[in-house]
Parts: structure tokens; C-alpha cells; sequence
């Protein structure tokens, strides 16, 4: 499984649609993913203030089953491997999700079910 933090609007979108997308796929090729050990940094660098976040858990198999390609490239900023979606995220790869409201200092704790 691979991880996706969802701002608000991107998540309604996607519920109304079937697809999430979000504006990192259209400005740089591919949607931003997280490995689930790197979930709370991402939260803490890219989503302070962001009470309505919601996490998404991506089933890979799903994903590639809907020719969605999933890469990991080296993110040297961050010093780690992250994968990469090169596509819309269709729903049925959504295994699961939450609320995953961060503070305005970037604090978030992962979902019980994920510690």
C-alpha cells in the first residue's frame, strides 16, 4: 500500500467524479505518494493548517490492474525513495481512508488502524 494526503476539495472532487487528481499531476507529470513511514513528515512539511485533510491508503495491484503506473524516484530534498502516480487515481484503488487533520505546526497522528 502506498499513501496519498488529500486536501479537501481534491477528495470531494474525486468523490463526485471517480478519479482523484490533484494539481501536482497536471504541473509536474504525476501525483506525490508517500510510503506510510514517510506519511507524517509529508503531513508535517507539505499540509500544516490543514484541518480536513484526508489520508488515502492505494492498493498498487489496483492501480496497476487500471494501467495507472507507479514509480519510486529519489526525492534528494528529502533523502528517500517516493512513489510516484502517473495518472488520475481511479476510486477502486482506494482501499481505505481518514480524517487526518494537521495543525498549524504540521503535527497529525496516523489512523489507529495504521500505528
Amino acid at each position: 500500500m502506498i499513501y496519498r494526503i488529500a486536501q479537501p476539495a481534491d477528495w470531494q472532487q474525486a468523490c463526485q467524479t471517480g478519479f482523484f487528481a490533484s494539481a501536482d499531476l497536471q504541473a509536474e507529470g504525476f501525483i506525490h505518494a508517500s510510503e506510510l513511514a514517510q506519511v507524517l513528515e509529508t503531513a508535517r512539511l507539505y499540509y500544516r493548517a490543514s484541518p480536513g485533510a484526508v489520508l488515502l491508503e492505494l492498493d498498487e495491484a489496483a492501480l496497476a490492474a487500471a494501467h495507472v503506473r507507479v514509480e519510486r524516484e529519489w526525492a534528494a530534498g528529502r533523502q528517500a525513495w517516493f512513489p510516484h502516480i502517473f495518472g488520475p487515481i481511479p476510486l477502486a484503488a482506494v482501499s481505505r481512508s481518514w480524517p487526518l487533520p494537521v495543525d498549524a505546526e504540521g503535527n497529525a497522528q496516523l489512523p489507529p488502524e495504521l500505528r
